[in-house]
């Protein structure tokens, strides 16, 4: 199974009988060229534009933006409603997290979480083995509140998302904190960007490791 990043919060995940597109954006929006991709399943955080373009996906799609439970060609995906600030909703409305099963491999899609996830929503969501966790602020968590994510879901592979990048629409996304304050609060030590993360089962440690992506 094998990561790419598309950017923000868009993610390609290949698996060997499906691809998964997540959060796909409006490249006017995000100032990031979105990349020309097929793919079998989308999944849709929220209505936001940076978050829901998805006709820019081509392929025999089933687009996913509401929580429950759905399988297409061996994967199954669960969305978990939350909300997008720490407010109940109130600011930004709601935000839906996805547990992506693929290839005996469990990834968490946080989407533009908004607030520290409660004991029942962690419960609720089992074991995640690679989590996918926005960082920069300002429109989702903080990069500190980002490590008590972590701390919660206890993945064997972190990788951030949502965070400001030279290449984004400064006028919008100017004001988030860059990846290394994440990098910084987790006290891990700095690695250059990957081009791709591939994973197997057998590959997952129990000791974590932070794997920051570079935009495809």
């Amino acid at each position: 199974m094998d990561i790419k990043y598309c950017g923000h919060s868009s993610f390609l995940i290949k698996g060997k009988s499906a691809s998964i597109i997540t959060d796909p954006f409006d490249p006017k929006m995000v100032g990031l060229k979105f990349p020309s991709v097929s793919a079998d399943i989308v999944t849709i955080s929220h209505q936001h534009e940076d978050h829901n373009q998805s006709q820019l996906v081509t392929g025999f799609l089933l687009v996913i933006s509401y929580a429950g439970e759905y399988e297409k060609q061996g994967v199954r995906i669960t969305g978990i409603s939350v909300f997008h600030d720490n407010k109940q909703g109130a600011e930004r409305g709601k935000n839906i997290l996805y547990k992506i099963e693929i290839d005996d491999i469990s990834i968490l899609h946080c989407g533009d979480l908004g607030h520290q996830l409660s004991d029942e929503v962690v419960e609720e969501l089992g074991s995640i083995d690679i989590l996918m966790v926005p960082v920069g602020g300002v429109y989702t968590i903080t990069a500190k509140d980002a490590c008590e994510v972590v701390q919660d879901i206890e993945p064997s592979i972190v990788i951030p998302m949502h965070y400001n990048d030279p290449r984004l629409n400064q006028k919008i996304f100017g004001d988030m904190s860059a990846v290394t304050d994440f990098i910084n609060a987790m006290g891990v030590t700095p690695a250059p960007p990957e081009k791709k993360l591939s994973a197997k089962r057998e590959s997952l440690t129990e000791e974590m490791k932070v794997v920051v992506l570079d935009i495809v």
